[in-house]
């Protein structure tokens, strides 16, 4: 696997192990000196795009020469890992470039990583660009919470369903989207989240052609079925007003103590409840006796 590099530059030995190198989402000079350097030195090279990263190599004057650069997938993952731990059991250095960004954010890397852990291999990150961060950067929404729910699902139904686990999240929630979808994505967001919710939609993070747009959900899910917008997208909600997320706290308190009264003394459900949701016993029994006296 080792030689002389075809560029004639001599390389940096890498200690052995697993490599995750962030790549850029967009512009090209959005990568890491660190980075660059072990593109440069790793004994071999895994890719989701081997094109991309091929592009990327050639921007950079880091030429493949020798060393072996394979594709790495969703797809072609359980056929291709035996391989790549095959290098690392012999003691190479394999460097991981995703598509665009951080490697295991909504990647297939996550697989190797951990199948490169169990086999007692080293793995180093080599940090950059990420468009969760780039876009919670960008969006004017709350950053000190956020939740990252990667891709919606595809179908209506499904995508309701799972904006609706995450409805109550303390936070801004953050997900990847493509554009063709990204005006069902916001509606169902409006219908679910709340029409007056903030919202963000940025696309094309750190190209030429970057844009955010703001506004409520509604007012954006509109925009976008008129406009809609190219490239990659990143969809963001700000949290819920602190009463709108009280209201959701104290519906859960009355669902689960509800059930618990059916079938436990009020001392007990509040003990259980309490417990259950974290909260503090003398709330939750005060709160068990209305609901028993209410119900007697």
């Amino acid at each position: 696997m080792a030689g002389q590099p075809a560029d004639g530059v001599a390389r940096s030995p890498l200690p052995a192990g697993l490599y995750l190198v962030a790549t850029p989402i967009g512009h090209a000079r959005d990568i890491t000196l660190r980075a660059l350097d072990v593109l440069r030195d790793a004994d071999g090279l895994a890719a989701e795009d081997t094109r991309r990263t091929r592009q990327l190599l050639d921007i950079h004057g880091i030429q493949v020469g020798d060393r072996p650069l394979v594709s790495y997938h969703d797809r072609n993952g359980p056929a291709r890992r035996p391989q790549i731990l095959g290098w690392l059991a012999e003691g190479k250095s394999i460097a991981y470039a995703s598509d665009a960004g951080t490697p295991l954010v909504a990647d297939p890397g996550y697989r190797l990583a951990e199948a490169a852990r169990e086999a007692g291999h080293q793995v180093t990150v080599v940090p950059g660009a990420s468009a969760v961060l780039a876009a919670l950067s960008v969006a004017g929404l709350p950053t000190d919470r956020f939740y990252f729910g990667g891709f919606l699902p595809t179908k209506t139904a499904a995508r309701r369903a799972a904006l609706t686990e995450l409805a109550g999240v303390p936070g801004t929630l953050v997900f990847f989207e493509s554009p063709r979808r990204a005006a069902d994505a916001l509606a169902d967001m409006s219908y679910v989240l709340g029409p007056e919710r903030d919202g963000a939609l940025a696309r094309e993070l750190t190209k030429a052609f970057e844009e955010v747009r703001r506004g409520s959900l509604a007012d954006l899910a509109e925009e976008a079925a008129e406009d809609p917008p190219r490239g990659e997208v990143v969809l963001l909600a700000g949290p819920r007003g602190v009463e709108a997320t009280r209201a959701d706290a104290s519906a859960r308190l009355d669902a689960v103590l509800g059930a618990a009264l059916e079938t436990l003394s009020v001392k007990e459900a509040a003990r259980s409840v309490a417990t259950e949701l974290g909260l503090p016993k003398r709330e939750v029994y005060a709160r068990a006796l209305e609901m028993a006296k209410v119900a007697d």
